[in-house]
């Protein structure tokens, strides 16, 4: 029981909509101080605040189950809405002039949706694995490398074994979240040369 609760809190915590809201802000204030916090507050109220009420209201309706749509067949709507919100913050970040690590770790989560989309059509990847991975990636870019590799790889673990432990997943899709947020990450950030 205790493992259950962990694994529940674990999951909460660590879901997408926590991570993209809170990272964006956090890694603009790191790279760029309190200019950078504002630019990443803009990503994160599309890139995470849109996606997240279409969630809660699709959960206060009954048409999700949860707001971690734990059915798949359900995803496809939110994840499409999503993509919207992430296609309109580029949009601003780039007309605006945001700097270059925002716009880049923007267009690394429009990547990674645009991999792990089609394939949650046909099969549950995890959205927690890949972007706890990718999270992990990012914050690479602006704290040292290694203890953050470290202790994200740790991390990504625990939130791979809690959403295996909830049965909402299996090893092998929150291996497959794991690595498709962290390669889609890095070549995006890779190929702005950040």
């Amino acid at each position: 029981m205790m493992a259950d609760l962990v694994a529940k809190r674990v999951t909460n915590l660590l879901a997408p909509q926590v991570l993209v809201i809170v990272m964006p802000p956090a890694v603009g204030l790191l790279a760029q101080g309190w200019t950078g916090a504002a630019w990443g507050l803009v990503a994160s109220a599309f890139c995470g605040g849109v996606p997240a009420a279409v969630i809660a209201l699709g959960v206060r309706s009954g048409r999700l189950d949860s707001h971690h749509i734990v059915d798949r067949l359900r995803r496809t709507g939110p994840l499409l809405a999503a993509v919207a919100a992430v296609l309109v913050a580029l949009a601003l970040l780039v007309v605006l002039g945001a700097p270059r690590l925002l716009v880049a770790t923007v267009t690394a989560m429009l990547v990674a949706l645009a991999v792990t989309v089609p394939i949650t059509t046909r099969w549950k990847i995890s959205f927690h694995a890949a972007v706890s991975a990718g999270t992990v990636v990012v914050l690479a870019h602006v704290l040292p490398v290694l203890p953050v590799a470290l202790v994200g790889a740790a991390v990504v673990a625990l939130v791979c074994w809690a959403r295996v432990r909830l049965a909402h997943h299996t090893w092998a899709q929150v291996a497959a979240g794991a690595v498709t947020g962290t390669l889609t990450t890095w070549a995006t950030l890779a190929l702005f040369g950040v």
